[in-house]
Order: C-alpha cells, then sequence, then structure tokens
C-alpha cells in the first residue's frame, strides 16, 4: 500500500517533467505486443541533424516491422525480440553489434542476454569479440547449454561451435565509435533491448550492448546480468535496460520492477516510474527502461533527456520516438 500511495504521488510529480509514457489498456487486450530500445542518454533534437535523426527512425521502424511481423504471424516472444535486436545489432547507429564502443585498450568487448518470462530460462555472453550477433549467442546459452552466462574466448568460442556467424574484430570497428573513443565521452548510451507478448500468453526479454565508452578492460554493465539489465516473467512482466550499468546492478532494476509488480499488485506503469524516476535519480543515476505486462500494458520510462523507442501492438497502436517530452 506504501508504494502504491507513494508512486502515485510520483507519477503526478515527475511525469511532466521527464519521459513517462504508458499504455494502459481500456477496451480490448492486445493478442501481441513489441517494445524495443536503442539506447537513452544525452539525445538532443538541437544537435540531432535531420539526415542522423531519420536514419534512426528508419532503422527503429525497420527494427520494430521485423518482430511484429513475427508476432503477427503467432511466433514467439523469443523470436520477435531476437529479430529485432539483430537488426540494431546489424547497424552501426547503436551500441550494439555493429556499431559497438571501444574499451580503454581500444578494442571492442560486447555484452547480451535473453529471458522467458514462460519458463524463466535464461542465457548471456559478455566480453565476446567475435560473434556478430551477440543476442544470438545468449540464446544459445540459454537453450544450448546448462549454464546462463558465459563469458569472454569461452563464449566466442561456444558461440562459434553452435554454428554462429563470426567475424573478425574489424567489422564492429565504425569511425563514428573511434572518434567518441578518442573524445573519451563515457555518458553515451546506446544499448539496444526489446520485450514482447505474444499470441500464447510468453513475455520475454533481451538486451545487448557494446558497454561503456573507454571501459576497463573486463568490464561488464548491466546488460548481461539477468534480473539488472533483463528480465522476464510471466506473471509479471518483461523488462530491458539501459543506462549506467553499475547503478542498474546494484538496484537490481529490471527484476526489481518485476518483484514490486508481483508482490505490492502495483501496475507496471507505478512500479517502472519509482525505480527509475526515484529510487536511480536520487542515487544520481541515468538511464531508463522498456517493459510490457502480461496483460500487454507496456511502459517506456527514462530519466534522460531522450531514448530511441519504438513500440507496436495488434490493436493497430504504432510510434516511434527519440527525445523526451519536457
Amino acid at each position: 500500500m506504501l508504494i502504491r500511495i507513494s508512486t502515485a504521488l510520483l507519477l503526478v510529480l515527475i511525469c511532466s517533467v521527464y519521459s513517462c509514457e504508458n499504455i494502459e489498456l481500456k477496451d480490448k487486450n492486445p493478442e501481441w505486443v513489441i517494445v524495443i530500445h536503442g539506447g537513452a542518454g544525452t539525445i538532443l533534437k538541437s544537435e540531432m541533424t535531420d539526415e542522423m535523426e531519420n536514419a534512426y527512425k528508419k532503422k527503429l521502424s525497420e527494427a520494430l516491422e521485423l518482430g511484429s511481423e513475427i508476432l503477427r504471424n503467432g511466433g514467439s516472444s523469443l523470436d520477435a525480440i531476437s529479430t529485432a535486436i539483430n537488426c540494431m545489432e546489424d547497424s552501426p547507429l547503436f551500441n550494439a553489434g555493429r556499431g559497438s564502443v571501444f574499451t580503454a585498450e581500444g578494442k571492442n568487448e560486447m555484452d547480451a542476454s535473453i529471458m522467458d518470462g514462460a519458463t524463466l530460462n535464461a542465457g548471456a555472453v559478455a566480453g565476446i569479440k567475435t560473434v556478430k550477433n551477440p543476442v544470438l549467442a545468449a540464446r544459445k546459452v540459454m537453450e544450448n547449454s546448462p549454464h546462463v552466462m558465459l563469458i569472454g574466448k569461452g563464449a566466442d568460442e561456444f558461440a562459434k561451435n553452435q554454428g554462429l556467424e563470426i567475424v573478425d574484430s574489424s567489422y564492429f570497428f565504425t569511425n563514428r565509435r573511434w572518434e567518441s573513443f578518442k573524445r573519451a565521452n563515457k555518458n553515451k548510451f546506446g544499448t539496444v533491448g526489446a520485450v514482447a507478448l505474444d499470441m500464447n500468453g510468453n513475455l520475454a526479454a533481451a538486451t545487448s550492448t557494446g558497454g561503456m565508452t573507454n571501459k576497463m578492460k573486463g568490464r561488464v554493465g548491466d546488460s548481461p546480468i539477468i534480473g539488472a539489465g533483463t528480465y522476464a516473467d510471466n506473471k509479471a512482466c518483461a523488462v530491458s535496460a539501459t543506462g549506467h550499468g553499475e547503478y542498474f546492478i546494484r538496484n537490481v532494476v529490471a527484476y526489481d520492477i518485476n518483484a514490486i509488480m508481483k508482490y505490492s499488485g502495483v501496475s507496471l506503469k507505478e512500479a517502472a516510474t519509482y525505480v527509475i524516476m526515484k529510487k536511480l535519480k536520487e542515487q544520481g543515476a541515468e538511464g531508463g527502461i522498456i517493459a510490457v505486462d502480461k496483460a500487454g500494458n507496456f511502459v517506456t520510462v527514462f530519466n534522460t533527456s531522450g531514448m530511441y523507442r519504438a513500440y507496436k501492438n495488434s490493436n493497430g497502436f504504432s510510434e516511434i520516438k527519440i527525445y523526451g517530452d519536457k
């Protein structure tokens, strides 16, 4: 009850300041829903060219449609989010796969995770350097190994043995990220993620990232940590996070939102807003989440100036956004 009251007050006070988008169902529940993100951070319209804005929107639209097509045809939420994230990993626009940022050593180290809300099975990889699509490696760990997480060379070798596409490390080099590395700009988050509800009522979530620019060798953020950057449970919701990973790990953000919903009976909107806009803000942490619950309600909540995001459901609702609404 205390959480319900406090979050209700928070919604009044802060949703008009930072973005707290929420789609709560009033009539017909959707048969399926997909929500994707391409990272949160300092994203200002005044600093974005029309060409770059259009490029982001086009790629988000492509990823959204690929995932939606799978759900529309009765496919699984796991397949939908994997496909959508593959699309973003293949683009140099996002800090995942092809566009991953550089470590302090000037190398690319990627992390990813995925979780099945129906079974609570999960898979993750961290510090991989040669797998073209990290989220597929995470899924192979979930489905074809007895483990939840593999790291470094072991994860790369496992992915190769599973028949995933392996590329030379030069594939991940992009001039844009190299220039960012030389400036050592540590506060640009471009992690990608997706959450979905399919026609069978199953939730799934996945997250993929290149980490933080200029990060120490071996640093692992929240994206591959089940419960921190990714979580899915059919009894409550599916969550994918983006932001300052150390804080998301300390606060177990994705699981916290799920647990608040499940054990306190509050809505997805209330739980997500409480965690992102109060707990993290009080600690000086920046970032956001996307989430969908078992009824098809979904939210995008972030305490930064923007987050690349898009969503679509079977009721015909679809939108692509970049900036926050102040």
